[in-house]
């Protein structure tokens, strides 16, 4: 939806915001979809190549996984955006 731009900007904003706060050790707590996003990837390259053609999931960035697995995309960003707030209530909750 928001493309190499949109979420590129978004990323840069999020960790402005938290240095900016002074809680930059807080952002694997609230990123962790992110980081999982781009985890998924990078496991799924290495895999593929190390065993020559298998996969770990149906398709990488992980939303796509769970697309090809019968979720909406409406479901996905719905799932998504509900973790990454409760991710967002327990980071708050370490400051």
């Amino acid at each position: 939806f928001m493309g190499d731009t949109g979420s590129l900007a978004l990323g840069g904003f999020v960790a402005a915001a938290a240095f900016e706060m002074g809680i930059p050790l807080f952002i694997p707590i609230f990123a962790l979809i992110y980081l999982l996003e781009v985890l998924s990837v990078i496991l799924q390259v290495t895999y593929f190549k190390a065993t020559h053609g298998k996969r770990i999931f149906r398709m990488a960035p992980l939303h796509h996984h769970f697309e090809l697995g019968g979720w909406s995309e409406t479901k996905v960003v719905t799932v998504f955006t509900v973790l990454t707030v409760l991710l967002c209530l327990v980071a708050s909750l370490g400051m």
